[in-house]
Order: C-alpha cells, then structure tokens, then sequence
C-alpha cells in the first residue's frame, strides 16, 4: 500500500509538472510570438526541447524544495501532506490559468506544501521559506524591472542612429537566442521543483535517503514539463505578450535577457526557486517603461499583482481543504 501511495503522488506530481509547462509556456515565449519573432508553435517546440535540457542542468533548487520548505513529515499521514500539497498547487494553477492570469507555479507548490504541513500540523521551515521564497519574491520582480530598464536604455543610446526597419528584422533574430535562454532558465527552475517533491514522497516513504535526486526523476519531470510546454498556455501568452504592453524585437530582447540573466543567477548562486512568472512580467513592465509609462497598461499589471501576492495563501488553503478532505485514506 506505501509503495502504491508513492506512486499516485509521483504521478500527482508529474500532473503538477504538466499544468506547470502549460501555464507557463507563455514565460519563455509571448514576447517572441507577440513580436513576430517567432512563429506560435516553432516558439512552442523551442521552448519545450530547451525546458528538457534546462532541467539537466542542476539539483541545488530541488534540495531547496524538497528539504529547505517544511519539516519532513512523518507517519502515515507523511505521504498524504505531500499529495495534498500538490493537488492545492494544481487547483490554484488551473484556476489561474481559466483567468488567464500569469501567476506562479513554483509559489503554487511552495504555499502548497505550507498548507498541507500546518493542516496536518506539522512544521514549517519558517526560516527557509522567508529566505529562499519571500525574499527572492519580493526581489527578483524588482530587480527584473530595474535590470531589464536599464538594459533597455543602453540598447537605445547604442542604435540610436540605426534604421528601424533594419534593427527590427535584427533583433528578431535575436529573439530566437534570447528566448532559448528564456526556456532553458524556465526548465532549470520549474523542473527541479517537482523533482524536490518527488524524493521528498521517496524520503518519507522510507525508499530514498537524503535529497540527492535519482536520474530517473529528473528525466521523468524534465519530460513531463517539456511535454506540457509543448501544449501551450494561449490564454495567458495573450496577457503576457500583448495585453501588458505592444511589444517590439528590441523590448522583448532585452526583456527576455534580463529575465534570463536572473533565473540563472537566483539558481546557481542562491539555489533559491524563484517564480519565472514574475521575473519575465516584471522584465516587461520594465522595458515598457522606457517607451513612456503609459505604454504600460497598469491596471493589467494591478491584476497580475494581485494574484502573485494571492498565490501562496490560496495554494496553501486549497492544499489544507485537500488534505482533510484526503485525510480519511490515511486512517
């Protein structure tokens, strides 16, 4: 029976990990589609081989999810937390998603396990979800606005003399490297927080030691948020790429890049598992900016803030209500 509850939450999780590459599809390529870069479904399979190859390229988020959030739970309601923390990320991403808001995936996950955890009272790394959650939350947006600006103007001043047509048709191609390495960060980032949970279920199931991650789950979550990549979240590529702001090549290079730049460097330098929701929509309003601030459409930035800051606490409510109506298997 343990090992058949490991199971259901293993595919529970790869289930998280598709509706995680579906809603947010839109991170790695709204602003090539919105400008024409790139053709939907072309931007589409980039995204989804470079989400694949993104997700081999490091665990250290991983252990940050599967030790570093909530105290590993015991017993038989252990496995139970898990599940529950994964089907109140599902339900929030799929709420979201039938608005066709670009919330966050990984704070779906992360307010998920913090849900389950306190319904089933256990502990909560409160230390470690401030320092590797909150703060990151409350940073990357800011640093991926200022950040993505400031590259913005130097783009500017630097083909300030060149021909709109013909810097147009250039940074178009150069969309298809930026927004690679906008699915590679996503795939590095999104990945490795289902493979966290997956040894977390391994650990408390008693059939895995420690949070090293088994090749198997990495290549089992790497598949399964390329495969949901693949099959597209329309309706919030329509608010990333088009209804924030009308974009152009050079705005959506410079946002892609910088957005790119932060997902790498919260990965590999902090190991912390940031939203790449966030860290994209804010690189957005940032380039926007720098056209005139009302380019910016804010009351769709307003909407979009509201539901970043609503994320964690409704993930972790749909993940308690999970748990107790689930809570009954365990006994």
């Amino acid at each position: 029976m343990e090992l058949a509850a490991i199971v259901v939450v293993i595919l529970v999780a790869l289930v998280f990990d598709y509706t995680n590459g579906f809603h947010d599809a839109a991170n790695a390529i709204a602003t090539s589609v919105a400008t024409r870069a790139l053709a939907p479904r072309t931007a589409l399979a980039l995204a989804a081989v470079m989400n694949l190859v993104g997700a081999f390229l490091g665990t250290e988020v991983a252990s940050t999810v599967g030790s570093g959030i909530i105290e590993e739970p015991q017993g038989s309601s252990g496995l139970l937390v898990v599940l529950a923390a994964l089907v109140g990320a599902i339900v929030w991403n799929l709420i979201t998603w039938r608005l066709g808001l670009p919330s966050s995936s990984s704070h779906a996950l992360i307010g998920g396990l913090v849900g389950a955890a306190l319904a089933s009272s256990g502990g909560v790394q409160w230390g470690g979800v401030i320092e590797k959650v909150v703060i990151p939350m409350v940073l990357s947006p800011v640093v991926g606005f200022l950040l993505a600006g400031l590259v913005m103007l130097a783009i500017l001043w630097l083909f300030r003399r060149g021909r709109p047509q013909r810097l147009s048709r250039g940074f178009r191609h150069a969309q298809t490297v930026s927004a690679a390495a906008m699915a590679l960060g996503h795939g590095l980032q999104d990945a490795q927080k289902t493979m966290g949970v997956i040894v977390l279920a391994l650990v408390v199931g008693g059939y895995h030691e420690g949070f090293e991650i088994p090749w198997w789950v990495v290549l089992l979550s790497a598949g399964a948020l390329s495969a949901g990549t693949y099959s597209g979240g329309w309706r919030i590529m329509r608010t990333l790429g088009r209804r924030i702001i009308d974009l152009d090549p050079p705005r959506g290079f410079a946002a892609e890049s910088t957005a790119s730049a932060v997902l790498y460097t919260t990965a590999f330098v902090f190991a912390a598992p940031i939203s790449t929701t966030q860290t994209i929509t804010s690189a957005i309003l940032g380039v926007g900016a720098t056209k005139r601030l009302s380019a910016v459409r804010w009351g769709v930035a307003g909407n979009i803030a509201v539901a970043w800051v609503l994320t964690i606490p409704m993930a972790a409510l749909a993940a308690a209500l999970a748990f107790w109506a689930l809570r009954p298997l365990a006994s």
